[in-house]
């Protein structure tokens, strides 16, 4: 194994015990440490406690495998009271970069990597290659996952599926559904496959039995159960591992898991044989209609004590491996496209990027400047040519595309495809653009256009070609609003229409060149009459040079061989954008269509026909 040039920090945290290591080669693993999370303010007070307790060290990367889901920068504990913004927690560290992800997740990745010594295997089945593999165990909570095979290597699924809705199997499991009726008004598996399941079971099935329970915790529980000293104890570890068999069944045919399902956490592995004779197993193939499906599936428990540890470590290194080739970053390819329309002093500023984009992060105006031999005002320029208010806000784009965790690729499509094939790609392709014009857009830039659409006496929308549907679609909205408003296709007309214009006005000009002769003369007179342009265009055209407020639509299409679809679809999307504004900033209508002059009681700004989709993806990791 090649040592790393500095170790990386890894660290697998659930609600009960932090767990710490440095990785210092690919798999090795030292100075491993277990906290209890009790003893430890929060997250940053637990690992400066790890680190300083460490020789001298310097650490420029680390992983975090989180009991919780992770969904954005802030990270709150599901079965603690840690919480941390995952940015502020990197820059406070000191750390390059900070992975956090589901624990589970993390324990999906390593999952292939799992010797044949690293599992044991309960009950028969065997797995077919490839196929879906499945994952869940118990700990402080239950956790789920799964991996999908890919063309590549594997997806890692992160879910919440512990809690989904428990449901009794039998009449002891009823008694302690109505047991815990008493306390949640919603029973989920994970409330009863957990450490506090465990107490939670044991106190029902007391009940249940006509005794008085002890006060005995999860460890107590199983401890007793092993010994054979407790009949309810022994009940208790029974039904655990019986529900756990349900949970596993459950999950294998809601994901068609033939890879297998494999059984973590911090419970199930310390039974050890006894796991193998409980009635998991049987329970797993007790499914009705569905037994012979079930029976043919494997089930695992993992054996190796760093497991969390592997997954991480492996989600860490294919994050770094994104950052240096920067095959993620929508920015750093409108850089690499950009640079021949650049001014000389433009492109070494580009190509100072490109070379050292997560330098270029932390550095101030003037060190980018020195380094790219340019003026400071060179920078600003550069910066602005590709859509951005300033150095900040690229910064903030690059930051972004830099820790995006979704590829953006296109596929050519061939003669040999088949109609299937065909769809896919077509939809691939569309999907990845769109992604990369989310990361072009500037926040600035959109309000400005919103504001200038909302105080708009009348809207011209001109468009040439095959983007003229464009132009008619933004009518149809607009129209709605109760703005006047025009659709102008033709290049004669369009001349015509914006010598009419006057200081209230704004024209909205699409092109996805922004090199058309006769749109330039629009914005021309435009201007000359007061009023305001708005340009849907690709950076470093002319037209987004003039305009007053520009949305940039990068995207390559080849329209000597067809039409631009997916270009088009990009401009109506960004139509979309700017009708979702507006309509946001405006009263909802009467019934009769017309428009209230204030607001009426309890009426409320709804946007007419018009929804905001949700984000497409999550940020889990942050890089300086």
């Amino acid at each position: 194994m090649t040592p790393f040039e500095h170790p990386r920090l890894i660290a697998d945290i659930g609600g009960t015990y932090a767990r710490f290591a440095l990785e210092t080669a690919p798999g090795r693993f030292d100075h491993a440490a277990s906290l209890r999370c009790a003893d430890h303010a929060d997250f940053h007070a637990a690992i400066s406690a790890f680190l300083g307790g460490l020789p001298s060290t310097t650490i420029r990367h680390a992983a975090v495998a989180i009991a919780n889901p992770v969904d954005g920068d802030l990270v709150r504990m599901t079965n603690y009271h840690w919480q941390f913004s995952i940015e502020q927690m990197r820059e406070r560290l000191g750390f390059e970069t900070l992975v956090v992800v589901n624990d589970f997740t993390a324990l999906a990745m390593a999952l292939p990597r799992l010797s044949v010594e690293q599992r044991r295997q309960v009950g028969s089945g065997a797995p077919r290659e490839p196929s879906v593999i499945g994952l869940l165990g118990s700990g402080s909570g239950l956790g789920v996952s799964g991996l999908i095979p890919a063309a590549d290597g594997w997806v890692a699924l992160g879910t919440e599926g512990g809690h989904t809705s428990f449901a009794p199997h039998d009449e002891r499991e009823i008694a302690i559904l109505r047991f815990a009726w008493k306390q949640f008004s919603h029973v989920s598996f994970e409330r009863l496959l957990s450490g506090s399941g465990l107490e939670l079971m044991y106190r029902a099935l007391a009940e249940h039995a006509g005794v008085k329970a002890e006060a005995l915790s999860a460890p107590d529980i199983t401890q007793r159960a092993l010994a054979g000293a407790d009949r309810v104890c022994m009940d208790t570890l029974e039904v655990f591992c019986g529900l756990l068999g349900t949970a596993a069944s459950n999950l294998a045919v809601t994901l068609g898991a033939f890879g297998g399902i494999y059984i973590g956490g911090g419970i199930v592995p310390r039974l050890g044989e006894y796991f193998d004779r409980s009635p998991f197993r049987a329970r797993f193939e007790d499914k009705g209609r569905f037994t012979d499906y079930v029976k043919a599936i494997p089930t695992y428990v993992i054996t190796a004590p760093n497991a969390t540890f592997v997954g991480a470590s492996a989600i860490l290194e294919a994050q770094l491996r994104s950052l240096e080739t920067g095959s993620g970053s929508a920015i750093l390819d409108q850089i690499r496209r950009a640079i021949p329309g650049l001014s000389p002093a433009e492109k070494r500023v580009a190509e100072h990027v490109l070379a050292q984009p997560r330098t270029v992060l932390g550095d101030p105006i003037a060190e980018i400047a020195r380094a790219a031999e340019v003026s400071q005002p060179t920078v600003i320029r550069f910066c602005r040519s590709l859509g951005c208010e300033g150095l900040s806000d690229f910064k903030l784009r690059l930051a972004s595309g830099l820790t995006g965790t979704i590829p953006v690729s296109h596929v050519q499509v061939q003669q040999s495809d088949s109609m299937n094939e065909l769809g896919a790609k077509v939809l691939g392709n569309t999907a990845s653009a769109i992604l990369q014009v989310r990361d072009q857009l500037n926040r600035e830039s959109i309000e400005r256009a919103i504001e200038l659409l909302n105080g708009a006496q009348r809207i011209e929308f001109h468009a040439s070609g095959h983007y003229g549907v464009v132009a008619q679609d933004a009518q149809f909205k607009f129209l709605r609003f109760g703005i006047g408003c025009n659709a102008c296709t033709d290049p004669r007309l369009q001349v015509l229409a914006a010598g009419v214009l006057g200081p209230r006005d704004v024209v909205v000009v699409i092109s996805s060149s922004g090199k058309v002769p006769e749109l330039l003369e629009v914005v021309d007179i435009a201007h000359a009459r007061g009023a305001a342009v708005v340009a849907i265009t690709a950076s470093q055209s002319p037209l987004a040079r003039k305009a007053d407020a520009v949305l940039i639509v990068d995207h390559d299409e080849d329209v000597a061989t067809h039409v631009p679809m997916v270009s088009r679809i990009l401009h109506l999307l960004v139509i979309d954008i700017l009708a979702v504004g507006v309509a946001m900033r405006r009263q909802a209508p009467n019934e009769d269509g017309t428009q209230p002059a204030v607001p009426a009681p309890g009426r409320r700004r709804v946007a007419p026909g018009v929804s905001a989709s949700t984000p497409l993806a999550r940020l889990t990791s942050h890089s300086r």
